[in-house]
């Protein structure tokens, strides 16, 4: 088993939830700004020394949820404050970007890093078409696009032309060119069927995230299993990476306390104002057929209203002592077979100090145990 350290960058300052998606800034100060962002990087470095493979970035807009807007900036920040943990890019929301500037900035992270560059090409949320007033309806054949742009980018000797749906260049010639050859791995979120059939006909690793419960992960790494055996690759274990909210403590009360305290600032602050931009871009357009965009709100329903308990029966969840968090990954690793997880323990405003706690008895208790699950 192999693990990614995840973090969303959240602000937690904020007394109550916002009123409206965009969210207004007027209680962003940016002294306190300065002060996450030193805590949040040096977080993220620690996960080298607490034996994580990789350390995971992501992009998200107009929100406090988090405040990594670009996460190349983020991944250049750490490749030069690490020297062996992968740099996973989880990652650029390629169809509301420009692609040829996402493949130089990726060949140039690949090649700052000494080739640990991990390029996530996510989709997104719906909410973000309207941060950069993208057409929702268009995101799929935008990521389709962009992603082979990318590629082409990244292993065209020559300069070449481009003239598609979406992009047209007359001449690209990227410098630098990426490390990694033919080109860094490439993940693509997972997180439904239409996205998991996506990933695997693209040849890719799958990530899934906000697991509701593991009937619905199976069936989403099933359809990614088959669409990639059909475009040639056989899946392993290693290109499954699956995304928990995780809290590790010395006891189960006690990471039940810090995880409870976290997730409802997470559900009732952080995410409040998303959930209502969501549902209105899933009514209004076709960025979800009609059965995922529902089934997409009744999982972001269903993950706000569960207790802890639930969430961990569900296996929606890693919360308790080393002991429990080790079992319940050997469960999940048991249902879905898959050889990756991406834990984020900064959920909403849970303390910095427990989550540096938590880093290192997942160093010195939990690794141990679960690498070989």
């Amino acid at each position: 088993m192999k693990f990614s350290f995840f973090h969303l960058m959240p602000w937690t300052d904020l007394e109550e939830a916002p009123a409206q998606w965009p969210a207004s800034n007027a209680a962003f100060v940016p002294e306190r700004g300065k002060e996450l962002y030193d805590n949040y990087i040096a977080t993220m470095a620690f996960a080298e020394q607490c034996g994580f493979d990789w350390v995971g970035c992501n992009e998200h807009h107009f929100s406090p949820y988090g405040l990594m807007a670009n996460c190349n900036l983020i991944g250049a920040a750490l490749s030069q404050r690490t020297s062996t943990i992968k740099l996973a890019m989880l990652g650029n929301l390629i169809p509301l970007l420009n692609p040829v500037r996402v493949a130089e900035e990726y060949a140039m992270l690949d090649v700052m890093s000494g080739g640990r560059l991990v390029a996530g090409m996510i989709r997104g949320v719906p909410h973000e078409y309207i941060a950069y007033n993208v057409v929702p309806d268009e995101s799929r054949e935008r990521l389709r696009e962009a992603a082979a742009l990318i590629v082409k980018c990244w292993t065209e000797p020559e300069p070449f032309g481009w003239e598609g749906e979406f992009y047209q260049y007359p001449s690209i010639s990227i410098w630098p060119k990426p490390m990694q050859r033919p080109h860094p791995p490439i993940l693509m979120s997972a997180s439904n069927e239409e996205s998991a059939e996506f990933a695997g006909q693209h040849r890719a690793m799958m990530g899934m995230t906000l697991i509701a419960d593991l009937a619905v992960a199976k069936r989403c790494i099933d359809v990614y299993k088959q669409a990639a055996r059909a475009s040639g690759l056989e899946p392993t274990p290693d290109h499954i990476l699956l995304g928990y909210n995780t809290c590790i403590a010395e006891t189960d009360e006690e990471a039940r306390e810090i995880m409870r305290e976290g997730q409802r600032y997470f559900h009732r602050v952080l995410m409040h104002s998303i959930r209502d931009a969501q549902r209105l871009v899933i009514q209004k357009s076709r960025f979800f057929d009609a059965a995922h965009g529902e089934r997409h709100i009744n999982r972001l329903t269903t993950l706000k209203e569960r207790s802890i308990d639930e969430m961990i029966e569900a296996g929606s969840i890693f919360c308790g002592s080393p002991a429990s968090v080790v079992q319940q990954m050997r469960r999940v690793r048991d249902a879905l077979g898959n050889g990756r997880f991406n834990i984020n323990m900064k959920i909403g405003n849970i303390p910095d100090a427990a989550v540096h706690r938590g880093m290192e008895l997942f160093r010195d208790k939990v690794l141990p145990e679960a690498k070989d699950l």
